[in-house]
């Protein structure tokens, strides 16, 4: 895997994030920067208001960087968000133009939201 700098441009909005300071994340985002969420089917156009929801969420949470992976101008990343609410989980998969964020597909799950089916317990163990 090779990366242009795709996987610090992430890191950075994770930590701009974390930060709260938006105008900093803000301007790693394209003009025409797009937002995917198939859980939810939300679409995020623009990077206002992708900003605008994330500033926007109820305080108290915090992001863990689990992991960031380029190749070329495509980035991934996991995260943990712990929040008073719950833990969750962000698999991310970005687009880099320019040396900026053009889109993003993203996936959210509530960590133990979601019990194992019973045919699935000879195979796995709880954690």
């Amino acid at each position: 895997m090779s990366d242009s700098g795709g996987t610090s441009v992430v890191r950075r909005l994770w930590e701009r994030i974390e930060a709260r300071d938006w105008g900093a994340a803000r301007e790693l985002l394209a003009d025409d920067f797009a937002a995917e969420w198939p859980h939810s089917r939300e679409r995020f156009r623009g990077g206002d208001d992708f900003i605008g929801m994330n500033r926007a969420y109820p305080e108290g949470w915090a992001i863990e960087v689990l992991d960031v992976l380029g190749d070329g101008d495509r980035v991934a990343s996991q995260v943990r968000v712990t929040h008073p609410d719950g833990t969750f989980y962000a698999a991310s998969f970005f687009t880099v133009r320019d040396g900026k964020l053009a889109s993003l597909h993203e996936l959210w799950v509530t960590e133990g939201a979601e019990a194992p089916p019973a045919w699935r317990a000879a195979f796995a163990e709880r954690y």
